[in-house]
């Protein structure tokens, strides 16, 4: 009985894939992001802590900009990455300051909306829709590790301050695993979602999934053939071209890896390797007016400890560094003990904000995090950057698994930096 049931079960998922292709809906151009003209303003650049409270580990943030112009930021939380106790946590940017983090989501809670068993969560992402709602999606695990995940969605009708209950995003017709989200979502010009995602079972590779306005799952182009790719960051250039920039997924040269797309997705470029460096760690990329693209990326071949802004003029063929946000390479030469390394956590949080009210207990966190043995390391990773309707730009990055850091910078800002710098190499 075991083997009918087993080919029945193949042979149905076979069906639901062929009806799901025949069923395809028609191409749509992509959807540029619309900018205002902002008046000329002051060349500024402004550091912070989204969250001044020690003690967990965080990580995963992202970005959403609100209909009013606020920032709402997501991450998760809890003891550790992957532990029973993990939330998926948000706070509101208004006038100048970050307003106290909330829960939105925990495990017990999803559990129970989807009936079925949940282990784990993370990597929260927001997404607005045609309709004005806002539409966050996270990653859930009921069995095994990361390679085990899909996809959970909820909406809000209140720019996040309340949720509609949480349901799995059917990406596959068969078992609908092995999905996770991490890259900022687009639009398409008929007003669907375009949301990466990326797959770690057996092979590593990104997708892009299109959803409509009810929320459904009604295309998803592969982007990566060939080549370990994950955590895929789509920049749209214009309604036919695209620009996919992927993490490199293991295996292969240590860089950035690449492909895109001359029709809308309807096909994609075999993935190449960029000249950006990459040390199998996610990045964050946004076109600019004009079309100057702007990445955030760890633009090193190893570990997390420095992260870089950079540049391209020609569409992502050459890269210039622009401005150096994290720089700790120098402890790998010279390690730091307890100590040592507390002191230089308390200068680098004084640094990002001197009105931090205690600086000694986010050098405890990151003691607590970031050292094991006689070893401590620094990490800045996971940037997520968005481009305001304003022309500004804004984010957020993991700062040593213990805090959110939000980094803010004017247009005017930015025209300084790609002007003064040279070319690209």
């Amino acid at each position: 009985m075991k083997r009918p049931l087993l080919f029945g079960l193949i042979l149905l998922a076979f069906v639901a894939g062929f009806y799901k292709a025949w069923q395809r809906p028609s191409p749509a151009p992509l959807q540029p992001q619309a900018f205002s003209s902002p008046a000329k303003g002051a060349a500024t650049l402004r550091t912070r802590f989204v969250s001044n409270s020690p003690g967990p580990h965080r990580h995963a943030p992202s970005l959403v900009e609100l209909k009013d112009g606020r920032l709402r930021a997501f991450w998760f939380s809890g003891s550790r990455e992957g532990a029973s106790d993990v939330e998926i946590r948000s706070a509101v940017f208004d006038k100048g300051q970050w307003h106290a983090e909330t829960t939105v989501i925990d495990r017990s809670r999803t559990q129970i909306a989807l009936s079925r068993y949940v282990k784990k969560l993370g990597n929260p992402v927001a997404a607005r829709g045609a309709d004005g709602n806002l539409h966050l999606y996270y990653v859930t695990v009921s069995l095994g590790g990361w390679a085990g995940s899909s996809v959970t969605t909820m909406t809000s009708s209140d720019d996040g301050e309340t949720w509609g209950s949480p349901r799995r995003l059917v990406t596959s017709p068969f078992i609908n695993i092995s999905t996770l989200v991490k890259g900022t979502p687009i639009r398409y010009a008929d007003g669907s979602i375009g949301l990466p995602v990326y797959h770690e079972f057996i092979a590593k590779f990104g997708e892009l999934l299109r959803i409509d306005g009810a929320g459904q799952v009604v295309d998803k182009q592969r982007l990566s053939h060939g080549i370990a790719a994950l955590q895929p960051v789509v920049l749209v250039r214009d309604r036919e071209r695209a620009l996919v920039l992927m993490r490199r997924g293991g295996g292969g040269a240590n860089r950035v890896v690449a492909s895109s797309t001359e029709d809308a997705g309807r096909h994609w470029a075999a993935p190449v390797y960029s000249t950006l460096s990459n040390p199998d760690a996610a990045l964050s990329a946004v076109v600019l007016p004009g079309g100057v693209l702007l990445a955030v990326v760890n633009d090193i071949e190893a570990d997390r400890d420095a992260l870089t802004l950079v540049a391209s003029t020609d569409g992502g063929a050459n890269w210039r560094t622009i401005y150096t946000l994290e720089d700790q390479l120098a402890a790998r030469k010279n390690p730091l003990d307890g100590p040592a390394y507390a002191a230089a956590v308390k200068a680098l949080a004084l640094a990002t904000d001197a009105g931090l009210a205690d600086a000694n207990a986010f050098a405890a966190s990151s003691v607590a995090h970031m050292c094991h043995g006689d070893r401590c390391n620094f990490e800045f990773s996971y940037p997520y950057l968005i481009l305001t309707a304003k022309g500004d730009l804004k984010l957020v990055y993991t700062w040593n698994r213990s805090f959110i850091k939000h980094v803010e910078f004017s247009g005017e800002w930015l025209a300084q930096r790609l002007e003064n710098h040279g070319p690209a190499h």
